[in-house]
C-alpha cells in the first residue's frame, strides 16, 4: 500500500485541504459557466477523488469521521431553519401538489429500479434510501440517509458520481424542453411567452442580479445559527437514543417504528421543522443559515470523494447510473403526465421536476436563468419542503426494502 504524502494524523493539514477544496469548488461554480454546468458538488467530489487516488491524502482519517459524525448532522437544522410548513403550504399554491406528485414518482421509480437491479449492486437497500431522499429533497438528505443506513464510503462515492452525471444530463434535457415544438404545442407556457415579448433583457438581468446580491449577516446571526444547530442536534441524539432502547423489536411493525424513531436524522428534521413553524419570525430573521448549511454540505461531498477507488467506481457506477436513470425517468414521466392532466404550466412542471431531482437551489438557478422570476420564491419554498419529507420517505423506502 502506498503511503500518502499527508498522513492521517496530520489533522490540520487535512482540514485545510477539505475546507479549501470546498471553497475552490464554490468559487469555480460561481465564476465559470463550465463549472456551473458540472456543479460545485461534482467538482468537490472529483478533486477529492484525484487527491486520494494519486496518493496526496489518505483514504481514512479522523478528520473525515468528524465530518460524517458532526458536520452532516449540524447542516440539517441550518438548512431547515426557514422551513415554515404553514408558509410553504400557503405561498407555494398548486406547485406543492405537483412537487408531491413528482415525489411519488421518485418513490415508485426507486422501487422499480430496485426490482430491476436487485442482487447486481451491493448495499442497494441503503442506496435506494439515499437516492429516494436526494431525488425528493437534496444533498442534505443523501448525506443523512447514507449515514443512517451505514452505506460504505466507496458506494456513496460511486452513487454520487452516477447521480451527478445523470443530473447534469437531465438538467440539459429540462433546459432544452422549452425549445422543443411538441412541448410548446401541447403545454401552456405563459412565462415563456412574456419573455419572448420583451424587447430588451435589461429588466430581467437586473432582477437576477438583485436576487443573488450579498446579504447582511452579523455576529448575532452566526451565534444564533450555530447555537440553535448544536442544541437541536444534541436533543435529537438523546431522544433517538432513548427511543431506540425503549421500543422493542419483537415484530416487523415495532422494528420499523424503532428504526424511524431511533433515527437521529429524522428527529433532527422533525424538531427543526417544528421550531421553524412555531417560531417563524424568530428563525426567519436569522441571516446566513442557508449559506452556512450549504457550505457544510460541500465539506461532506469533498469527504465522500476521498475513499473512492477509481477501479471500483468504474465497476459500480455504470449499474448505478442505470439505477438512477430509471428513477429519474419515472419521476419525469409522472410529473409531466399529471402536470398536463391538471393543466399546470410547462414552466411549473419543469421547475417541479428540477426541484425533485436537483433540489431547490438548482430549480431556483434555472428559474432565474430563464427569466421566470415570478416562480423563484414558490419553487424555493416547495423545494425546501423536499428537505423535510425526503428523510422520511427515504427512510421508509430503505426500511421496507431491508425488511
Amino acid at each position: 500500500m502506498n503511503i500518502p504524502i499527508v498522513s492521517p494524523e496530520n489533522t490540520w493539514t487535512l482540514w485545510s485541504i477539505i475546507v479549501g477544496g470546498a471553497a475552490i469548488s464554490i468559487i469555480l461554480e460561481q465564476k465559470y459557466k463550465w463549472a456551473a454546468t458540472l456543479s460545485g458538488v461534482a467538482i468537490a467530489l472529483i478533486l477529492a477523488m484525484t487527491l486520494s487516488n494519486i496518493g496526496i491524502i489518505p483514504t481514512q482519517a479522523v478528520a473525515y469521521d468528524i465530518v460524517w459524525d458532526y458536520v452532516v448532522p449540524l447542516a440539517i437544522p441550518l438548512l431547515l431553519m426557514k422551513c415554515d410548513v404553514r408558509k410553504i403550504t400557503k405561498e407555494s399554491g398548486s406547485m406543492m401538489i405537483l412537487f408531491l406528485i413528482g415525489s411519488a414518482g421518485t418513490t415508485i421509480g426507486t422501487f422499480a429500479a430496485y426490482a430491476v437491479l436487485k442482487g447486481r449492486i451491493p448495499e442497494l437497500e441503503g442506496i435506494s434510501a439515499m437516492m429516494t431522499g436526494t431525488y425528493i429533497g437534496g444533498s442534505v438528505n443523501l448525506a443523512a440517509l447514507a449515514k443512517s443506513f451505514k452505506v460504505s464510503g466507496t458506494m456513496v462515492s460511486s452513487a454520487t458520481v452516477a447521480d451527478n452525471l445523470l443530473m447534469a444530463l437531465y438538467f440539459f434535457v429540462l433546459i432544452s424542453i422549452p425549445t422543443i415544438p411538441f412541448f410548446k404545442k401541447y403545454f401552456k407556457h405563459p412565462y415563456m411567452d412574456t419573455i419572448e415579448k420583451m424587447t430588451s433583457n435589461g429588466q430581467n438581468e437586473n432582477k437576477i442580479s438583485h436576487y443573488w446580491k450579498a446579504k447582511e449577516i452579523g455576529l448575532k446571526d452566526i451565534a444564533c445559527t450555530m447555537a440553535i444547530g448544536f442544541i437541536i442536534v444534541a436533543v435529537s441524539q438523546s431522544l433517538s437514543g432513548i427511543f431506540s432502547v425503549i421500543i422493542p423489536k419483537t415484530n416487523l411493525l415495532l422494528n420499523m417504528i424503532n428504526t424511524l424513531l431511533g433515527n437521529q436524522y429524522l428527529i433532527i428534521t422533525t424538531i427543526s421543522v417544528i421550531c421553524a413553524s412555531v417560531f417563524p419570525q424568530f428563525f426567519g430573521e436569522i441571516a446566513g443559515t442557508q449559506e452556512i448549511g450549504t457550505f457544510l454540505i460541500y465539506l461532506f461531498f469533498f469527504v465522500i470523494g476521498v475513499p473512492a477507488s477509481l477501479i471500483e467506481i468504474i465497476q459500480n457506477s455504470p449499474l448505478l447510473l442505470v439505477f438512477c436513470m430509471i428513477i429519474v425517468l419515472v419521476n419525469m414521466l409522472i410529473t409531466f403526465l399529471f402536470g398536463k392532466l391538471f393543466h399546470f404550466h410547462l414552466e411549473e412542471i419543469i421547475l417541479a421536476s428540477n426541484a425533485n431531482i436537483g433540489g431547490p437551489t438548482t430549480a431556483v438557478a434555472m428559474a432565474i436563468s430563464k427569466g421566470w422570476t415570478e416562480l423563484v420564491a414558490p419553487i424555493m419554498l416547495v423545494g425546501t419542503m423536499g428537505y423535510v419529507i425526503g428523510n422520511y420517505i427515504g427512510t421508509f423506502v430503505g426500511t421496507i426494502l431491508a425488511a
